[in-house]
This record gives structure tokens, sequence and C-alpha cells, in this order.
């Protein structure tokens, strides 16, 4: 369905068709064992490329022989949406990695619990009904009242309403204490983490922790109804970050002992908790909080093939990019054109052996003198000017007269037309032009069709893909150019394939109606001279 590029790096594995290159723009010292989410969606995937279930999909690392531990959050083929997350071991200023796929007989090598450290607990809140697992290696399953939120900071989340809270199990602490949440607070006050001997609340926007004897508040405030990044760690020093920058930090006096308690008196929506028994540094904190819907750590490259020269073109980055209902409209449009491709070269084929066969009857019937049946008596003739419409109107008035005249062999004197008579006969050979007229124009209307139907059915291919873009976005959080181009591009191939069947379908019906415009009034001329000829020779 798409044109890749051909890499000029080694590749993994050649049973794998294609690969994507994933550019990490990392904080300024190495991060170690770094969780990444990867969001793929319409606008920087191609779906139908990869397998319906995605176990063709393989994150390697830049040596192109590392492969890396990652898991789904979320896999939705349908909608053209997908989280990953994946362990980067070292995370530099810039590493690369490479996003795998193109393999149908490839078996899924998910991973949830190698994807993190055996030190963590990992919360996704996309479960719809029950209890929030542990993707982690520890199964620290938590309990909760709150509510399940379906589209939230990535995927499913949870909503607080300041009665409801979510209990995490007791976490081994003995060296290093580290939390992080993403958090959207509709109010700005009430208690966001409460454990034995710690207390974080938000007080006015700031972040109030107390640990023991020691209180941090926050230099940098929250806001309402925006999703923000919150961590806090425990070791000798209590440090709190607000959205991956250091935010505050005391003397700690206590690390939090027992189960765990979020949200009690929050209000908001919570996501992607991370708790873990190890010091997290502030570049850890800056790395999590940079993936968020601004966040600049990920960039998607464009698609790389085992096969193929040259950069990847402009079109094939379109057509990659369609989504199915963009597909289904081009489909419908290629049909329309097709049938108006077939309308145009069959009707100037027929138009033409018309014009030729006409102007050829017109010489042969000016030749005439008195018996204008003549031609029709002659055998063979109506074979010759079968193609002739004047031909067919001349023969209903050849047969009008023959009906009139019994006795065709008796002198010119004796024929004679009442002026009844010929109203009769041109009503006859009016009625055989206007069946001429609709046989000439007979499927014309299908190019009317393609005319008018083909840019509305455009328009509305693009008008889905657009919407399913900005959907497919929006949930993915991942808003910017890069990823919201390539979607609007593809979208508006669809209102381009449109205008493509509209305008040759409006010059062939230009250039077909001028024709038949012209064939008809020489038969209407016809008809006026055949009339006078009869007026001349057979009237009394």
């Amino acid at each position: 369905m798409c044109t890749f590029s051909l890499s000029s790096h080694a590749w993994w594995n050649e049973e794998w068709t294609a690969r994507k290159k994933i550019t990490l723009a990392g904080p300024a010292s190495q991060v170690a064992d770094a969780p990444v989410l990867i969001r793929l969606h319409t606008g920087n995937f191609d779906f139908f490329s990869a397998n319906d279930n995605g176990s063709d999909l393989r994150l390697v690392a830049a040596d192109d022989k590392t492969e890396l531990k990652f898991h789904f959050e979320k896999w939705d083929v349908v909608n053209e949406l997908a989280l990953i997350w994946v362990k980067v071991p070292s995370l530099l200023p810039q590493t690369e990695i490479f996003l795998y796929f193109g393999n149908e007989n490839a078996s899924t090598a998910a991973d949830p619990k190698a994807t993190y450290d055996a030190a963590s607990a990992v919360y996704h809140l996309a479960e719809p009904e029950g209890n929030p697992q542990d993707s982690g290696p520890n199964g620290l399953h938590a309990q909760s009242s709150a509510q399940h939120v379906a589209a939230s900071f990535s995927n499913g989340g949870a909503r607080f309403d300041g009665s409801q809270s979510m209990t995490l199990p007791a976490m081994n602490a003995s060296t290093g204490y580290s939390f992080a949440v993403w958090i959207k607070p509709s109010s700005l006050g009430g208690v966001l983490f409460q454990s034995d001997g710690l207390n974080i609340s938000l007080e006015g926007g700031l972040v109030t922790v107390q640990s023991g004897s020691a209180k941090v508040v926050s230099s940098a405030a929250l806001s309402a109804d925006q999703w923000q990044h919150l961590g806090f760690t425990v070791s000798d020093v209590l440090r709190v970050y607000v959205n991956g920058k250091p935010a505050g930090e005391a003397a700690a006096a206590a690390f939090p002992a027992g189960s765990m308690t979020l949200g009690a008196g929050f209000r908001g929506e919570m996501d992607e908790v991370q708790v873990s028994g190890l010091l997290r540094g502030a570049e850890w904190m800056a790395v999590q909080a940079a993936q968020g819907p601004d966040g600049k750590l990920v960039t998607l490259g464009e698609d790389e093939a085992t096969e193929g020269i040259g950069e990847a073109s402009h079109l094939a980055i379109i057509l990659k990019s369609l989504t199915l209902d963009g597909w289904i409209a081009i489909g419908f449009l290629a049909v329309m054109l097709l049938i108006a491709i077939w309308v145009m070269y069959s009707k100037a084929v027929y138009i033409n052996q018309v014009d030729k066969s006409n102007s050829r009857f017109m010489n042969k019937f000016r030749e005439l003198s008195t018996d204008l049946a003549m031609i029709d008596k002659a055998k063979g003739l109506g074979e010759d000017f079968k193609h002739s419409s004047i031909y067919r109107i001349y023969h209903i008035g050849a047969v009008e007269l023959a009906h009139r005249f019994d006795d065709t062999d008796a002198a010119h004197i004796d024929k004679s037309l009442s002026p009844q008579s010929l109203d009769a006969i041109r009503a006859s050979l009016d009625a055989g032009l206007v069946e001429e007229v609709q046989r000439m124009n007979r499927f014309m209307v299908l190019l009317t069709i393609a005319i008018s139907g083909g840019p509305f059915i455009g328009l509305l291919g693009t008008v889905m893909g657009v919407m399913i873009t900005f959907a497919a976005i929006a949930a993915a959080g991942d808003v910017n150019v890069n990823a919201i181009a390539p979607g609007i591009a593809a979208a508006l191939a669809a209102t381009v394939a449109g205008m493509g069947v509209a305008i040759p379908s409006l010059f062939g019906y230009n250039y077909l109606a001028s024709r038949i415009k012209s064939i008809v009034s020489r038969m209407h001329i016809f008809v006026d001279e055949f009339i006078t000829k009869l007026a001349e020779n057979y009237s009394r």
C-alpha cells in the first residue's frame, strides 16, 4: 500500500519488511532504564502494514542488534491507535531506536513485566472494570473506588470526586523512594497522596509535601483542567518535581511506610502512576514529564523497507497515511472515473460514426429529384447508412410515403399529398427525431453524476479523514505538526480524487454535448428539408 525508502543502515532481521526510525531527545545526562511512551496513530504509522494484533512489532536499539523490552498499553487497529511502552536501557541527549513491523508469521514479543525494573509498580489505569493492575514485575495490584475514564492522559484513567480513593500496596524502599503521576485537577485543593510518614496535598495549586517534620511547598503551582506531571523522591532529601522541573526540597524525616492512598479529597483525573523503591534523579523525572501532549521526547521518522531506492515520495507518504474511509471514497471515485472514461470513449466513437454516416447520406439524399423513397428502396443502402441518425428519420418518412402510395410505379402526377398528410408525416419525423436525440444522449447522465457527485464524495472522504486524524491524535496525546500533517494531507487526497473524476468528465461532457448539439441541429434541418421536398413534389 505504501512506498518506503531504502535505509543506509544494517537490517536487524530480513524477515521483517519495514521499519521506522524513532529519535529520542533525552536530557543532558544519561538516564538508565527509562520507560518511554511511543504513540502511534493514523498520522504517523501505517497500521495496514502491520499485523492486526501487532504481533510483528519489535523495538530494536540503534546497533540494530539489541531487542528492547516493550509492551502495549493499547493496540486498536480499527481506530488506528496504539500506545507502546518501551524500556530504553541508556537514554542520551539523542538516542535512536527502530520500530520494526511487517512480518505475518511473527508472534508477539510484548513483555510488560520486563519493561520496568524490578523495584517498580506501574499502573496505567486502563482497566475498564475491576481494580488497577500493576504492569510491573511485582504484581502489586491496587484497590480503587475511583471512576474509570475511557479517554484520559494515555488511554484510560481514573477520576476522583473528593470522596473516592485508590490504595496502592506497600513498596519496599530501604534506600530511596520515588513517585510520579500525571494529574488533571478540576479544583486546586485536596489531598493527593497519603501514607504513614508522608502526606501530599494541593493548596491553592501549590504542592505541599509533609514528611515527618520536613515540609516542602512547591515553587510552581499547578493549573486547573490541564494535564501536568507531578513527582517526588525521598532519601536523605525530599524533592518535589512539577512538570519535570525541581520545585522544592527539604531534609527528609521518613520513608513512606505501609500502603499508600491516592486521591482522598482530590477532585480531577489521574493517570500513569509510577512507584519505585529506587531513587529517581531529576533527569528521570524530566524524561517522564517530556512525554506529555506538548512533549518533544519522541520523534518518529519515515518508514523504511528492505527494498527500494531513494527517499519516500510525498505521494507515498500520503497514501500510507490514508485511513479506511479515505480508501473507500477513493475506490468509489476510481469506479466512477472508469465508468466516465468508458462513456466518453464509447460515445465519442459512436458520434464520429453517426457524423460521417450522416454526411454520406445527405450527399445521397440531395441527388434525388422526384422519388424521395428511392434510397429506402435500394437494396443494401440501408446497411450502408446503419449508423446514420438522419437515415433512420428518413426511413420513417419513406415508410409513411409507402403507406400512402400503394402503386409506387404509377406516374408522379397520380401521387399527391394533402396538407393533413404532410402534417402527419412531419409528426412522425418529429417523433423519430426525439428518439434519435434520446439515443444520442444515452449514458450522458453518468457524466453529469461524475461531474457533480465526484467532488462531494471526495469532500466527504476528506471530512471523515480529518475527523479520524484529529480524534486519533487527541486520543494518543501526540500534538505536533509532524503528527497532524500526514493525516490531513492524506485526507485531502480524497478531495483531489474527486476533482480528478469531475474535471475530465466536465471536459468530456462539454465536448460530447457540443457534437451532439451539432448533429441534432442537422437532423432538424433535414426534417424541414424533407417536408419541403414532399410539398414540392407531392402537393395537390
